[in-house]
């Protein structure tokens, strides 16, 4: 089992990392929500270890994000809020669990084996969308049963756009998520429909059903539309 530890502390990070890989887990540490929100768009992941006091994006935010995208894999939240009424704003935003800072680490695991064997709704490897096939483990695409050959940005893109498809996407989401970019000082639209565009050539060039769509003004969106 794969899990993510999203932690500002350097020396807790470390500690339940290795803990936790004593234990017999894959682990992997991430220290602003920032870098665990862009993990979690980018990696496969069983469990979140997810802190609720982050520098940037806190992790509540990062909660009620995954759970408005419909993402059912367990988080844990730690907090060293205990008040009630924090409990129930963590659990009310999306928690499976809630574990209150200082803890135990044999309670911590034992908490994460109960979330894992509860999960029934796990992320699958594979997501096809039209005649898109995408292996979200493995890193790689394909349509109508070509390899589509993506450079590592395209491809984090296209799984961005593979978990909310339908939905139109903002410039301002993929800063965010895709290129973890949260004070903009310069803008990187135009390195945004750069990809965008690559991307499009890659996926819908040769095929009569068009996947990617720039809608005018607002952002991007996966869906299929035939064109003449």
């Amino acid at each position: 089992m794969r899990l993510l530890i999203v932690e500002d502390d350097k020396k807790t990070s470390a500690a339940l990392k290795t803990g936790l890989e004593n234990e017999g887990f894959s682990a992997a540490v991430a220290t602003t929500g920032e870098e665990g929100f862009f993990l979690l768009n980018s990696e496969k992941f069983d469990l979140v270890v997810l802190d609720w006091m982050l520098p940037g994006r806190d992790g509540v935010e990062i909660l009620k994000t995954l759970r408005a995208r419909g993402t059912g894999m367990p988080v844990l939240l730690l907090t060293a809020r205990d008040a009630v009424e924090d409990r129930v704003l963590g659990l009310e935003s999306g928690a499976d669990d809630y574990l209150v800072k200082p803890f135990a680490f044999a309670e911590l695991v034992a908490r994460i084996r109960t979330l894992l064997r509860r999960s029934t709704t796990t992320e699958p490897l594979k997501k096809t969308f039209a005649d898109l096939v995408v292996n979200l483990e493995a890193r790689k695409a394909s349509r109508a049963g070509k390899l589509i050959d993506l450079t590592p940005r395209e491809f984090d893109l296209l799984a961005y756009l593979l978990r909310q498809p339908g939905q139109v996407v903002t410039r301002e989401m993929l800063a965010r998520d895709v290129w973890a970019e949260t004070n903009r000082v310069t803008p990187i639209d135009n390195v945004i429909d750069v990809h965008v565009a690559h991307l499009r050539k890659k996926l819908d060039d040769g095929h009569r059903i068009k996947l990617l769509h720039t809608v005018r003004g607002v952002g991007f969106v996966l869906r299929e539309e035939a064109r003449a």
